[in-house]
């Protein structure tokens, strides 16, 4: 049986967990919207910064594939978790900006819940990502992200059956809807993150 030769160079597991922990600095800063006293335009701002700071990260996972000869596991598969990762920020900065540019003052109640389930996402995701060097104790990441995503798709759910009432006026209905969208959206990337991690876990088990 040939051996399968695997670098010790830890950095793109360093670099991948500095992602995922820079998901949990963003769903704490979008945790604020919650609060109507907050100051949007200063959260907005510093959601930028965020979502840039996260963007270099990503930016030098690609650096590091690019000119690495030998990679922990697929190139194609560091990119794609990668690309995943930076997806759930920019989603979540996303979410922030349009209640900016919306001028919204008061999101709908279910909106509480998505957050709740992104920012425990966030912190399954930064808990587990070191895990990829060893490819021990995962599966319990991957099976509890799903089921979160599940919750996030019934917050989802009655939060249109609710802006669909009647009780929102229809540009009301519309700018709430993109928000919650990004919301959904940064979930769903979440458990894509989830599955290219399972992924990459069956094919290096």
């Amino acid at each position: 049986m040939a051996l399968r030769f695997k670098p010790v160079d830890t950095a793109f597991y360093t670099l991948l967990t500095a992602q995922a922990v820079h998901l949990v600095d963003g769903a704490a800063l979008l945790a604020e919207l919650l609060d109507e006293d907050v100051d949007r335009d200063d959260l907005a701002s510093r959601m930028r910064d965020a979502e840039h700071q996260a963007d270099d990260t990503t930016h030098e996972v690609v650096r590091r594939v690019n000119s690495t000869f030998v990679t922990p596991f697929d190139r194609e598969d560091i990119y794609s978790l990668s690309s995943s990762l930076d997806d759930v920020m920019d989603f979540m900065e996303e979410a922030v900006d349009l209640v900016v540019l919306y001028g919204v003052s008061h999101l709908p109640d279910g909106v509480t819940d998505q957050i709740g389930v992104l920012q425990r996402c966030a912190e399954l995701t930064a808990e587990s990502m070191p895990r990829l060097q060893s490819m021990k104790d995962l599966e319990e990441y991957w099976i509890e992200i799903n089921r979160l995503e599940n919750a996030g798709d019934k917050s989802y759910r009655r939060i249109l059956a609710k802006l669909f009432s009647g009780q929102y006026e229809a540009l009301e209905v519309m700018k709430l809807k993109d928000i919650v969208d990004s919301l959904e959206h940064a979930i769903d990337a979440f458990e894509k993150v989830a599955n290219i991690i399972e992924q990459i876990h069956v094919k290096e088990s």
